[in-house]
């Protein structure tokens, strides 16, 4: 069945990890209900968050060690000094943050799962009703995850395809005995996911009861080193040592002349087919639970997928492959539930995915930083779109909008401001205009990040695609958010009725 249009509205994207806390990084307390009230204020209806798992080594939220398991270090710990199973004197002898605008993730790392563990040990969870029910309804992956992530730990935190070979490759035998060998850490993380679950729940329960939907992105691919992989070696492209065969990437394109190899490993289609696509069923069941809305990043590689020699250290020699397509699109459609699916359609255009989004009533994507190079054709200008389509700015792989016109020459702001009607305008009153663009168009959804609301410049970019060691850290600071900016995004959806 085609997905039915959204109606006219606008949101905020705003990472979880990016609001304030005092403990290092953005979290589910107190922070994430007041930025729901902000969003009521300004008449928003979408909270887009960036994807929730567990980060490994460079920090992204698109290469999650799982992708069901919730990310600990968005428990909020005065949740649990509230709940008792935490001082503030104990929570507060750690250091948390080097400044506030910026999360350290070395700091995080050192501290928090100290900090859960003490809790852990203060908890009387494991009889109660609310634990067995999240037990029962997460059995699907909670104790694969479980195992490898205290497996992960046993064997310093080395990929598991250089675990000992049993457990590698998960003989019965192994499982058991580091089921038993490792019991209490396996406890421990199931506790760990308890609270997420519980925590982000009661956020959203609350969004919803406010009036605020939650736009969860899901990555396409999974990272090599995660429990996905680890537990179904199957559905991949390996070899029988189980190392990537081929790697997932896109072409060379504007962010890098060799392309991007991310290095995941690629699905084996013919065999998910062969599993009627359980894993995918059960993945975006899942995100429906956890989302009122499924934005499925690098949507193209449901489609058409790059392939790219697993020893290959850029993209260049990759080829184009076929993927399922309408096969695993009515599968996502029988999992959600009713759940609306927004494509992340961006970069090259093939015509196999835009009859897919055709077929699908899946809203694809526009961003207003791409709509001024090249022709007027250009797919990105405002005046070549459709309504069945969701608005940006920019995302979390782009420039603020302040560091996009910053870093542009006087003759190509010049073609701006005369599109935007305003030929004298400063970059800041560039940035009023954009918005005022995106929400007078057709689209049915208009998408900002807080950076952009805030008019922070590229100190506040998420991330630069093909980089490390900078990314995913940005975040406001307290009250930063004030009643100006909630006034305008206010105005904006009253004039142009969102």
């Amino acid at each position: 069945m085609k997905q039915q249009p959204f109606e006219r509205s606008a949101g905020i994207l705003m990472p979880i990890s990016s609001l304030p806390s005092p403990y290092g990084i953005g979290t589910f307390g107190e922070e994430a209900r007041l930025f729901v009230d902000r969003l009521v204020q300004a008449r928003q209806k979408y909270w887009q968050v960036l994807p929730l798992g567990p980060t490994g080594y460079g920090d992204s939220p698109y290469a999650s060690f799982s992708a069901f398991a919730g990310n600990p270090y968005l428990i909020d710990l005065d949740l649990l000094i509230e709940e008792g199973l935490l001082t503030k004197e104990y929570v507060e002898s750690f250091r948390w943050k080097m400044e506030d605008q910026y999360v350290d993730y070395g700091l995080l790392y050192n501290s928090r799962f100290t900090v859960l563990k003490e809790a852990f040990l203060n908890s009387a969870h494991q009889e109660t009703e609310a634990y067995l029910l999240f037990l029962e309804e997460n059995k699907f992956w909670l104790e694969d995850f479980c195992i490898y992530t205290a497996c992960k730990e046993h064997f310093e935190y080395i990929a598991w395809q250089e675990w000992d070979k049993d457990i590698k490759y998960r003989t019965p035998e192994a499982l058991e005995k580091y089921g038993e060998k490792l019991e209490e850490t396996i406890e421990f993380y199931k506790f760990v996911q308890f609270k997420f679950y519980e925590q982000w729940n009661s956020l959203k329960e609350y969004a919803n009861e406010s009036g605020i939907e939650i736009i969860g992105d899901i990555p396409l691919y999974m990272a090599e080193d995660s429990a996905d992989v680890w537990q179904n070696p199957q559905i991949f492209q390996l070899d029988q040592d189980l190392n990537p065969k081929k790697v997932a990437g896109v072409p060379p394109d504007i962010f890098s002349e060799t392309g991007q190899r991310w290095g995941n490993p690629l699905y084996d289609w013919k065999q998910l087919e062969k599993e009627d696509f359980m894993w995918w069923r059960k993945r975006m069941e899942h995100s429906a639970k956890l989302y009122d809305v499924i934005r499925i990043d690098h949507f193209i590689g449901l489609t058409k997928y790059y392939a790219i020699p697993a020893e290959d250290s850029d993209a260049l020699n990759g080829v184009w492959k076929d993927g399922p397509g309408m096969k695993l699109i009515d599968v996502i459609n029988e999992s959600v539930g009713g759940k609306k699916i927004i494509a992340e359609d961006l970069g090259v255009k093939i015509p196999e995915v835009e009859e897919v989004l055709e077929k699908s009533g899946y809203p694809g994507m526009k961003i207003l930083e791409f709509a001024f190079d090249g022709d007027r054709k250009n797919e990105h200008l405002p005046y070549n779109w459709d309504s069945n389509t969701v608005a940006y700015g920019g995302t979390h792989d782009n420039d603020t909008l302040v560091g996009y016109f910053s870093g542009l020459e006087w003759w190509e702001l010049g073609y701006i401001r005369e599109y935007m009607g305003a030929p004298h305008a400063s970059i800041e009153e560039l940035v009023d205009a954009i918005f005022k663009t995106a929400y007078e168009s057709v689209a049915d959804i208009v998408i900002f990040q807080l950076q952009d609301v805030l008019k922070v410049g590229n100190i506040g970019r998420m991330n630069l695609p093909s980089s490390m060691g900078t990314n995913w850290r940005w975040r406001a600071l307290k009250d930063q958010f004030t009643p100006k900016e909630i006034e305008r995004l206010r105005y904006l959806c009253d004039i142009y009725g969102r």
